[in-house]
């Protein structure tokens, strides 16, 4: 049981880092809160899986080894850092964590590996699902800093300032208030997230954009908080702290990294309006664009057979009215007589005008036939030349 203060804004509680017993075994609130953080981001990973366009069946599967190979890593880090020869001389303690030594930067380092190799396995997109998987990291580490405080650790250096904490735990490695180093990195993991949720919904270019915003978001304020920290890991041969080592290395290498993709526009889920539309074209146009072409090529093959038909038809059709207007005026009028046969004898003239009156008294029908006017005037004149 700790007793915990916050003595310049009147605050007091009092924490006991055990929540219940099953039986004779203490189950801790550091693992509850943990198990927590880690069940919201794992809910957050499904809710986004639609918008990002991933299988949520395969990201299951990432997350579970990912999980594993989470907690192998953040204990194979501290183990690695640890100061003394503890594993040294009992190896089998590396084993035992329920007395604590998990670090972050190995849980994160063994998170990503485990997840890109099963990503890779599945044929998912891995930089997608980066951007989704350290989304999740920000949920987790928020929350999951909570149990640094029940536990009453990862604090800081003395400080003056109205937040500052005691407690037993504190007052054993420091006089006076500490910085409470959770607190900070806890409301720096929870502002990032809401950050970079917006940003991945309404701003992302690329896929991987939000990982490596993630790389600098996270590495600036672990790079500052590890520096308040009482009890950070030290490289075996500098008087350096690992994890100020690995933030500044993350922070460059993801400024870098973005600036060389500056012009990259591959988005394969939500992000800019603009690059979703421009990728939609990438995409999905091509085919469409064949689809139509030969759509439009048989469009515009039948289009200009029925013109031929049509043209055809109507061609027909004149003929036809044509051939009909020439014999309906033929079988109207009176038959020629034999002698009009043969328009060089003179007696044939009279006839030849009285039928000529005739076909003038003929009903002419709706379209006239040019043809047998002209044929008949042609008659009419050579029996006047002829005459």
């Amino acid at each position: 049981m700790y007793t915990v203060q916050f003595p310049k804004l009147g605050w007091e509680f009092h924490v006991d880092p055990t929540a219940f017993y099953i039986g004779d075994t203490p189950i801790a609130w550091y693992g509850i809160i943990i198990a927590v953080g880690f069940m919201l981001a794992f809910l957050y990973a499904m809710f986004s899986c639609k918008k990002m366009n991933i299988n949520s069946d395969k990201l299951v599967n990432c997350v579970l080894v990912g999980m594993v190979t989470g907690i192998i890593g953040a204990r194979l880090y501290y183990v690695l850092f640890y100061p003394g020869d503890l594993y040294i001389r009992d190896p089998m303690q590396i084993f035992n964590i329920r007395e604590g030594g998990l670090a972050i930067y190995g849980g994160i380092i063994g998170g990503l590996l485990g997840g890109v190799i099963t990503a890779k396995i599945c044929k998912l997109r891995v930089p997608v699902v980066l951007d989704v998987a350290v989304l999740g990291f920000l949920i987790g580490q928020g929350i999951g800093r909570w149990g640094n405080f029940v536990n009453q650790e990862a604090f800081g250096s003395q400080t003056d300032l109205p937040w500052g904490m005691v407690s037993e735990g504190t007052q054993a490695v420091v006089n006076g208030p500490v910085h409470p180093c959770f607190f900070y990195e806890s409301v720096w993991c929870l502002l990032g997230f809401v950050l970079l949720h917006i940003f991945c919904r309404k701003f992302r270019r690329y896929d991987g954009q939000v990982f490596l915003l993630y790389l600098v978001w996270y590495g600036f304020g672990r790079f500052f908080i590890e520096g308040l920290r009482t009890d950070s890991l030290l490289t075996p041969f500098f008087d350096l702290r690992v994890s100020q080592l690995v933030a500044a290395a993350t922070v460059l290498a993801g400024v870098v990294l973005l600036i060389v993709f500056r012009n990259r526009t591959s988005l394969s889920g939500c992000g800019s309006a603009k690059v979703m539309a421009m990728n939609a074209l990438k995409e999905s146009v091509p085919e469409e664009l064949v689809e139509t072409e030969g759509d439009s090529v048989e469009t515009a093959v039948d289009g200009e057979s029925v013109e031929l038909e049509s043209a055809g038809e109507e061609a027909d059709a004149d003929a036809l009215t044509q051939t009909e207007s020439l014999q309906e005026p033929q079988g109207e009028t009176e038959p020629a007589s034999p002698e009009d046969e043969n328009p060089t004898e003179p007696e044939e003239k009279e006839p030849v005008v009285a039928g000529q009156e005739e076909r003038s008294e003929t009903p002419v029908p709706d379209e006239p036939a040019e043809g047998s006017r002209e044929e008949g005037s042609d008659d009419l004149d050579n029996g006047h030349q002829e005459d």
